[in-house]
């Protein structure tokens, strides 16, 4: 198993364009219809996709579930797909092309029927990022692409308590680190180093939307429970 494919398993992503933004998602409404050659016709309604990527172990499931939340979306994970392909996974180069291969036909089946879907993964190769993007195009769904970032001494303290986790799993973190493909298109960047309220206000603001509190859950440290080994 190469260090790539090991970071994969955990979650990373890059080749975009543009500049880094955190004051909110970017969502493409002004897609031209015609170019939009997967949606099944003018009547049609729209569909969202939106890419919930980052390291592994920084919380991207809590952010995605609230993204899901403000979506009325399906969340859809690398991790469970990548299980479903192959019961014992190695974390080869072919298994991650396969595993992102069906993120993203998946991901497709329901922006083109115009259903919203929130994508839960690594996406540390921005081949990924890019292919993705384009399937919102194609399909004329908004798209929004959210990076999460947090501090990496409380990804390390939050795999340590939680999770019992051996070092090779943060030592997963810091590979991914190092490889993560730069995000150079705009996009939402929300820091999860501190609580659960403090992320979740910081998709709702980057969303401009509020999500009522019985979806929340109960608030605490935001975590994303054990460092995904699924890119």
């Amino acid at each position: 198993m190469s260090n790539r494919d090991a970071a994969d398993g955990a979650g990373l992503a890059g080749a975009d364009s543009g500049t880094t933004a955190s004051a909110g998602p970017v969502t493409d409404h002004d897609a031209d219809p015609a170019a939009a050659t997967d949606a099944e016709g003018p009547e049609a309604e729209a569909g969202a996709l939106a890419v919930v990527c980052g390291l592994p172990g920084v919380g991207k499931t809590t952010v995605a579930e609230r993204v899901a939340a403000h979506l009325d979306g399906e969340i859809l994970r690398t991790d469970v797909i990548r299980k479903e392909l192959f019961g014992d996974p190695e974390y080869t180069d072919a298994e991650t092309e396969a595993v992102y291969a069906e993120l993203i036909d998946r991901a497709r089946e329901r922006v083109v029927d115009g259903d919203a879907v929130v994508l839960d993964a690594t996406f540390a190769d921005a081949r990924f990022r890019a292919d993705v993007r384009e399937t919102g195009e194609r399909a004329a769904a908004s798209f929004d692409l959210v990076e999460v970032e947090c501090d990496e001494a409380v990804v390390e303290r939050r795999i340590e308590r939680r999770d019992g986790i051996s070092d090779a799993d943060f030592e997963v973190h810091l590979h991914f680190r190092d490889v993560f493909d730069r995000i150079e298109t705009d996009h939402a960047v929300v820091d999860n180093s501190g609580d659960e309220a403090a992320t979740l206000a910081q998709v709702d603001a980057a969303f401009d939307d509020s999500v009522d509190e019985a979806s929340d859950g109960a608030v605490g440290e935001a975590s994303d429970g054990a460092v995904d080994r699924d890119g």
